[in-house]
């Protein structure tokens, strides 16, 4: 990997917290992803699962975790499973984790090889009366192929229908949620990165250039700074583009006069940032680019005030949705009778900004929360309002990080991303 090595002590506090919360008697199980296909002998850059990641920092295939807090030994509590390591995989795939590596990563002191988790786990389940197991039931889940994990506890299923199922996806979604302080170090880790390689595209763009080469610069600046590179499909979208809130083909030339909406963070530890900012490709807004621009910068100034604990993410948007109204007002987009006959379901706003807001961020870049559930102390929400206007050939959204805090604002771990109009044309003419 090349992150720094994780202190195991984070591992440590969440498989602490997960066990507490369990039913007595009660065994789970996390699974790696597998590595998938391409085609011929290629395939994908491996991706770790990030529940197996959250609970024991083992970030390679074919690795089981099962935790069993009430098991009648101390050393039958925790334990995790590895593909045997040999001299060929060395040397073909490079060094695997050995039973001594695993410990200083996980903390787990009972390791076994992968060859033995059908017996260690028969043993287990004569003591065990209910087991955990992991489906992934984020809301904006679209799983279309069969997970490691699935195909697990299809085989558990058939191997042990007397034992009770439970879902360790409720108590992830909570736990992942509230952020360690080792985690939000990783998370401003992985923001620091990409505010490097934002800087590095202001000094960059300039007329004519290709929005691809604006996101080589980025992977660029990523990898040198031991980031696997973007957590998520970057979006470098110039002109309309900017007007297609999931444009990821970038391969357009950037024109004098345009605005470059881009929307890219880097990953470290296999843990996300998430950043929005749209520049122009001559170094300078022009008036009505401008006024929009700020428009979008004061709705999220204000909205980010909001995320404050007790906050409720469906009453936050409605009051999001109310300053951006009255910003679209002032922009002249929308006029009094639009606003008066809104339907509720889909405000006069959406017209313009049609997306939601805020979203929880983490390992994975729309993280584990729940959305009905009041916002608590570090937790970690993006804060992202738009305007989009195909009429007049640009969007902008801007899109910053942020931390909830116990009592006062939120801490913006993109504090340092230049954001203001005035900072960005400076750092474009420097």
């Amino acid at each position: 990997m090349k992150y720094h090595q994780i202190d195991r002590d984070l591992f440590i506090k969440n498989r602490s917290k997960f066990m507490a919360q369990m039913k007595p008697k009660s065994v789970a199980v996390f699974n790696s992803n597998d590595i998938y296909p391409i085609g011929a002998d290629s395939t994908m850059p491996f991706e770790q699962s990030r529940d197996i990641f959250y609970l024991s920092g083992v970030d390679q295939e074919e690795s089981i975790l099962l935790l069993f807090p009430d098991a009648p030994y101390e050393h039958q509590k925790e334990i995790l499973f590895l593909k045997e390591t040999n001299d060929h995989i060395a040397v073909w795939e490079g060094e695997k984790l050995t039973k001594e590596r695993a410990l200083a990563v996980t903390g787990i002191k009972t390791v076994h090889w992968l060859q033995d988790f059908e017996k260690v786990l028969f043993e287990m389940m004569t003591h065990a009366e209910t087991i955990y197991i992991n489906t992934n039931e984020h809301y904006r889940a679209a799983v279309e192929t069969e997970t490691r994990e699935a195909r697990f506890v299809k085989w558990w299923k058939e191997k042990y229908p007397a034992h009770t199922v439970a879902k360790s996806n409720p108590i992830l979604q909570r736990i992942r949620s509230i952020k360690e302080s080792e985690e939000l170090d990783l998370i401003q880790q992985a923001c620091t990165i990409t505010e490097k390689g934002f800087r590095r595209v202001l000094s960059f763009v300039k007329p004519n250039v290709m929005e691809y080469e604006i996101e080589a610069e980025f992977i660029y600046e990523f990898t040198r700074n031991r980031s696997k590179g973007f957590a998520y499909t970057p979006i470098i979208g110039s002109g309309n583009n900017a007007n297609v809130l999931h444009y990821i083909e970038n391969n357009q030339q950037c024109k004098s006069g345009d605005l470059i909406l881009i929307d890219a963070g880097a990953e470290y530890a296999n843990y996300s940032s998430d950043m929005t900012r749209t520049i122009p490709v001559s170094g300078k807004y022009n008036d009505r680019q401008k006024a929009v621009y700020n428009a979008v910068l004061r709705v999220k100034n204000e909205a980010t005030k909001m995320l404050v604990p007790g906050t409720l993410w469906k009453q936050y948007h409605i009051e999001v949705g109310k300053l951006m109204t009255s910003e679209l007002l002032g922009l002249g987009l929308l006029d009094k009778a639009d606003v008066k006959n809104e339907n509720p379901e889909w405000p006069a706003y959406k017209k313009y900004f049609m997306h939601g807001t805020s979203h929880h961020m983490g390992l994975d870049t729309h993280d584990y929360g729940i959305l009905t559930e009041p916002m608590q102390a570090n937790m970690v929400f993006t804060v992202e309002p738009g305007i989009y206007i195909p009429a007049e050939g640009f969007g902008i959204r801007l899109e910053d990080d942020v931390v909830i805090q116990g009592s006062g604002e939120p801490f913006n771990l993109m504090r340092n991303i230049p954001i203001e109009v005035d900072e960005i044309e400076e750092l474009m003419h420097a």
